[in-house]
């Protein structure tokens, strides 16, 4: 089990197999995902051994788009438990990964701290100041892929997406949700929804 290796070997595959059109699921969101679990391996004091299953769902949680939009999350977790064998992860530390995986699905059930941290990492943008630029690519991205119409459509998303959102862990839910909070208020001001 070497990180950086198959750090290297999904980036690759990512970069070379991921469609155009995937402008906020592409590799930098693989890697932003990545970067912030980090974060919390940091923070949270996560142990080397669940920070390497960790770090290995961050890699491979989106590679299921590779073949489907739609429940990507399963084909993820198709990929991871064909992929990781060859790796000498084991059945277990497989199973962990694949809840990790399927704990970023909309909307998000995690139900260990593994799987919370992933999913605060996976939507972290949500509250920081990157809101409307990493906003951006995904309006684009459902555009492309006839999801959405309009701007419109897009922020109504939006508004109904943060509104029903809820953060996980004690960092995300006391240094995210407030900026979270004032991107879905102005986004209701700019169509003077209540």
């Amino acid at each position: 089990m070497n990180i950086r290796k198959l750090k290297q070997f999904v980036i690759y595959k990512l970069t070379e197999e991921l469609s155009d059109k995937l402008s906020y699921h592409g590799v930098h969101h693989t890697l932003d995902v990545l970067r912030v679990c980090n974060e919390y391996v940091k923070r949270m004091n996560i142990s080397p051994d669940d920070a390497y299953l960790l770090r290995t769902a961050a890699l491979l949680h989106d590679i299921g788009f590779i073949h489907t939009y739609n429940d990507h999350e399963e084909e993820s977790i198709k990929y991871a438990k064909k992929l990781l064998p060859e790796w000498n992860y084991s059945e277990e530390q497989i199973e962990i990964i694949a809840g990790m995986i399927r704990a970023t699905k909309i909307p998000q059930l995690p139900k260990t701290t593994l799987e919370k941290i992933i999913g605060d990492a996976d939507l972290d943008y949500l509250g920081t100041d990157a809101f409307y630029t990493i906003g951006n690519t995904l309006f684009k991205e459902l555009m492309a892929f006839n999801k959405i119409s309009s701007e419109e459509d897009w922020d109504k998303i939006q508004i109904r997406f943060l509104q029903n959102h809820t953060y996980h862990t004690p960092f995300a839910q006391n240094n995210r949700e407030p900026l979270k909070q004032k991107h879905l208020h102005a986004l209701k001001q700019k169509w003077n929804i209540n």
